[in-house]
């Protein structure tokens, strides 16, 4: 009796658990990313990031060998508007999900040009800062998500190195000033730093390998 109680105990488990399968459906397909399609799409980003995502202007950012997770993040966010930026924006209205994940795949696969530091002056306090940070106001190091090296962690942390330092120093401006809101980890650093620690750090990055 017990036996025949068990069987019909797993008989019941099996067939709920299999209508809930059915009830899910299959798991959705993400296409592979298509490069081809992405290197075309970029083609209306050159003039400011450059042919090859190497941007030459000190505003603008690198974009090639970025992590393409964290590159697809910025591209959904400038789209909805929780990341702003008003020439962004506009560039971005018109991309797809698909578009999105082939610029960004391209991007990644592309080889970034090295930078340098300027600031001789300063290129000790920014080394400091990067892989120490600044303990008597609780201001963690870069290294410590960044990387040493400024690889950075794929899906989780953007490469930094070689990184141009105007754009770099620019953007932790608005983190610390409350422009841009899209990372709470980099608001609560940037809140903590003056223009001078911003600017040596970003000159240091700008030169990692």
């Amino acid at each position: 009796m017990k036996s025949i109680v068990s069987l019909l105990m797993s008989a019941t488990l099996s067939a709920f658990v299999a209508g809930s399968a059915l009830a899910a459906g299959p798991a959705p397909v993400v296409a592979k990313p298509d490069l081809a399609k992405g290197e075309a799409a970029f083609a209306m980003c050159v003039a400011c990031h450059a042919a090859d995502g190497n941007s030459t202007t000190p505003v603008n950012p690198k974009l090639s060998q970025q992590h393409p997770e964290y590159l697809i993040k910025q591209l959904q966010e400038f789209k909805s508007g929780k990341r702003a930026n008003a020439v962004m924006s506009g560039m971005v209205a018109g991309l797809s999900d698909d578009d999105m994940r082939n610029i960004s795949y391209w991007l990644a696969s592309k080889q970034a040009k090295p930078g340098f530091a300027k600031e001789k002056d300063t290129v000790a306090l920014g080394e400091r800062i990067y892989r120490g940070g600044i303990p008597d106001r609780q201001i963690a190091a870069c290294a410590s998500c960044h990387s040493p090296n400024g690889a950075g962690m794929p899906a989780q942390y953007p490469r930094i190195s070689g990184q141009h330092a105007d754009y770099t120093a620019a953007q932790l401006v608005q983190f610390r000033d409350g422009v841009r809101k899209n990372s709470i980890q980099m608001t609560q650093v940037a809140a903590k730093m003056n223009d001078r620690e911003i600017k040596a750090v970003s000159d240091y990055m700008a030169g990692l390998r």
